[in-house]
């Protein structure tokens, strides 16, 4: 019998299926390459072919009429001339680049000072036994802001903590898994998730052209994303308490069992004195940084308000949003220098952080960290560069939402099939960067002519990414999900950690699926200034000479 590498037998059947498939596909890297090389070959077959659609807002200065957007071949002498030439601008000018690195560079700090697993240790040693459950889910939820500190330091810790508390330490793995990777996209508030998921759909509609004044808010999905977390919490609780931990049976192994191993953190770990000590320390930065960013909203004459922003519009079509435009542009910053300040504060009391060098040196590691995104970014950077150059994109968009638009199908199913969509990928595909940089070109334009928001149609993706997370071997934090287990469990294998995962990855789709497609019939707005709906701008552009091409 075939074993993965730790041992346990290689699942048959339909997850078998899976994990063979997706171990033969690429590196996303070369994915991207790929459909590169593809791309030119559609592009150059599309534009002998004459392949067109009429643009939903610009208008052709000669004719008066809706200009022509026709398909454009990327071996064209204008498109290879921009590929070399623009090459270092179309990488560094990717949105999505200066966000997660800004954001990374203060979580970095965050989480290499220890503040990160102090804070969440912190929080879920402190529940009371009844409510072991519920708090461990939801600190791994809000846990997704410490990026790898959620699954290296509390997945192993829930298992500690359950076996403690004379509980079925898997059944506490099971639920912190659950949180941080099924819950992957739900939080309290904005984050690092969101900073990247925005920036890649800031350039999908920038590609697309029909909308030029839009800009990304990392707020976008702020309302939806607590509300994510609110409906998965009792999901994660119940599921947990009355499935997983009946059916794995009562816990004889003992309290100390998978400790003092290299993957299975002692529970003092990140406790002491010092940790309460940093702990606090790090609260008061907290506090300070969200009195600087209140005291540059509320205070007279602040920068973070636009005042100006409503002069010589009506009152009724203005709203404070409005003028809170460069207060929601800043929240990236803002979370950069929250966690540099409590990363930083949370150090130097604990002892982790010594002088300045430490805090450089943790940014640099931070920035180490990321290698992989940056390469990853650059061939994603220039495949939807080539997409809009080649107009396909657009085109695909504009013939997409015309055949949607037949079927008669209501936009709030539209979105609910786009969940189920982006739930299906992610079992091949895993980075949830790299499945927006491929399906957001198209989605977000195409929903975009639907009457949807670019918000709305993120806020749909996320859904459907997070919820297979916990099912699919390619997850790159399984087989660490696994090892985890197999401490407390030798016999554990592949197949039954992805069997025990399997009902909280159903009841969080069907839930995220409910609670979006009810969140848009119901037209609740997603976030500060996001609504659900969408319409083109009135005012028409220019053709630009590349439409016509």
């Amino acid at each position: 019998m075939v074993e993965d590498a730790v041992g346990a037998p290689a699942p048959k059947g339909i997850l078998g299926w899976v994990e063979r498939t997706g171990n033969k596909l690429p590196d996303p890297v070369f994915i991207f390459l790929y459909l590169i090389i593809a791309l030119v070959v559609v592009s150059i077959v599309a534009a002998l072919s004459g392949v067109s659609a009429l643009h939903p807002t610009a208008i052709d200065e000669e004719t008066g009429s809706n200009a022509v957007i026709s398909a454009v071949s990327l071996l064209s002498p204008d498109n290879i001339q921009r590929l070399w030439v623009e090459m270092p601008a179309t990488f560094t000018h990717f949105h999505p680049l200066g966000y997660v690195l800004v954001v990374m560079l203060g979580a970095g700090v965050a989480e290499r000072s220890g503040f990160f697993a102090a804070g969440m240790a912190k929080a879920v040693k402190s529940a009371p036994k009844s409510l072991l459950t519920p708090v461990v889910a939801l600190v791994a939820m809000i846990g997704n802001h410490a990026a790898d500190a959620g699954y290296v330091v509390l997945i192993p810790l829930a298992g500690v903590l359950f076996a403690a508390a004379g509980r079925h330490p898997l059944a506490g793995i099971a639920a912190a898994f659950a949180g941080v990777s099924g819950g992957f996209s739900a939080n309290v508030s904005p984050g690092q998730l969101d900073a990247l998921l925005f920036g890649i759909t800031e350039e999908a509609v920038g590609a697309s052209a029909l909308d030029p004044a839009w800009t990304a808010n990392i707020a976008g999905n702020w309302y939806f994303i607590m509300a994510m977390t609110a409906v998965f919490l009792p999901i994660i609780w119940y599921v947990t308490d009355k499935v997983i931990e009946p059916r794995l049976g009562p816990w004889k192994g003992g309290a100390q069992a998978g400790v003092g191993d290299d993957t299975s953190p002692d529970p003092t770990e990140h406790d002491g004195a010092r940790a309460a000590k940093g702990l606090r320390h790090a609260s008061l930065a907290a506090l300070a940084v969200v009195g600087l960013w209140a005291l540059m909203v509320f205070a007279p004459g602040t920068p973070l308000i636009n005042e100006a922003a409503c002069e010589g519009i009506p009152a009724a079509d203005c709203s404070i949003h409005t003028e809170l435009d460069p207060f929601y542009k800043s929240l990236v910053a803002a979370f950069f220098v929250l966690f540099l300040a409590t990363g930083w504060a949370y150090g130097r009391a604990a002892g982790t952080i010594e002088n300045h060098r430490d805090l450089v040196s943790m940014m640099a590691e931070a920035m180490k960290d990321m290698g992989y995104y940056l390469v990853l970014a650059f061939a994603a950077a220039h495949f939807v560069a080539m997409f809009a150059w080649s107009n396909l994109g657009l085109i695909t968009a504009v013939h997409g939402a015309a055949a949607i638009e037949s079927t008669g199908l209501p936009l709030p199913l539209v979105i609910g099939l786009m969940v189920i969509f982006a739930a299906l990928l992610n079992l091949f595909v895993g980075s949830a960067s790299a499945k927006w940089a491929l399906l957001a070109p198209i989605l977000v334009p195409m929903l975009m002519l639907l009457g949807i928001s670019p918000e709305g149609a993120t806020a749909a993706y996320r859904v459907g990414d997070s919820a297979t997370n916990i099912i699919t071997p390619l997850m790159v934090y399984f087989p660490l999900i696994l090892v985890f287990a197999q401490r407390w469990q030798k016999s554990f294998g592949l197949g039954s950690l992805t069997a025990m995962m399997l009902p909280y990855s159903v009841w969080l789709l069907i839930s995220g699926t409910v609670l979006i497609v009810a969140w848009f019939y119901l037209g609740i707005p997603l976030g500060p200034d996001a609504p659900v709906g969408y319409t083109l701008p009135d005012v028409v552009v220019p053709a630009e000479a590349s439409l016509a091409e």
